[in-house]
Formats: C-alpha cells, structure tokens, sequence
C-alpha cells in the first residue's frame, strides 16, 4: 500500500487512464520507465529512485485473467532480480534456446482440465446408502 502524496504524484505523472487500470490489476499505483515487451504482449516497468527495495520493476499483463507462468525465462529472471539487464539489452538471455516451448503453455492447476490423480488403493471403508421401505 502507498502513501497519499506518493499516490497523488503517481496519479499526475502517469494520468487519470492509467492510474485506474494499475488500481485495477496490480493494486497499487507505480509510475516508471517502460523497459520492453515480452511476445505475450506484457509490458516491464523499472522505476529505481521512488520505490522500496526489491519493488522497483513489475509487469502490466496483457490479459484480465494473468497468470505468472505468462513471463517469458529471461524476463522472469529480470523479474526476480537474477540479471540486472532486461532480456532485449543482453544477448546470453534474449536467445531463444531449443528446450525452451515455442507458445506458451498456461498452468492448468485449479482448472477442470487440471491434472487430476486417481487412487488405486481399495477404500478402507465404504459409505453407508439407508434403505427404506416405501411408504404404502
């Protein structure tokens, strides 16, 4: 959560528009440089004087619906303070590698197609089903 006067100077500089989407979908409001694009479409910010330590980049989803496994490695690492360079101005993590997946791939958990494991193990006890006579 921010302070009031860093909010209202957040609020100037990045402009009535912005300021609610950030409100929206990341809870807080940030203003800071652009840093790149990933090919998902998210968008990195870095803002290295105003923010706390360890708060100074974070990204603005393309998607309502986000999930973190849509950062592409390299900015994740960039993300996670691994690298100090973004992906774009260093070439050893701009490179695609060929393990890496072509498109992304969401995870699935929490989802019906989520992996599901089933038991092979016979059931220590079986649920009870009352009988009743119908009434006549």
């Amino acid at each position: 959560m921010s302070t009031v006067m860093r909010t209202l100077r957040n609020l100037r500089k990045v402009g009535l528009k912005d300021y609610w989407h950030q409100l929206q979908n990341i809870g807080d409001t940030k203003a800071g440089t652009f840093i790149g694009t990933d090919r998902y479409g998210n968008k990195f910010y870095e803002n290295l004087g105003e923010e706390l330590p360890l708060r100074t980049r974070w990204v603005d989803y393309k998607d309502h619906e986000y999930d973190p496994s849509q950062i592409e490695p390299g900015w994740h690492a960039w993300m996670s303070y691994m690298v100090d360079k973004p992906p774009p101005k260093d070439t050893i993590i701009g490179q695609v590698r060929a393990w890496e997946p072509t498109e992304h791939r969401p995870v699935l958990t929490w989802s019906r197609s989520g992996y599901k494991p089933y038991n092979t193990v016979k059931n220590k006890y079986s649920p009870w089903t009352p009988v009743a006579k119908p009434r006549q």
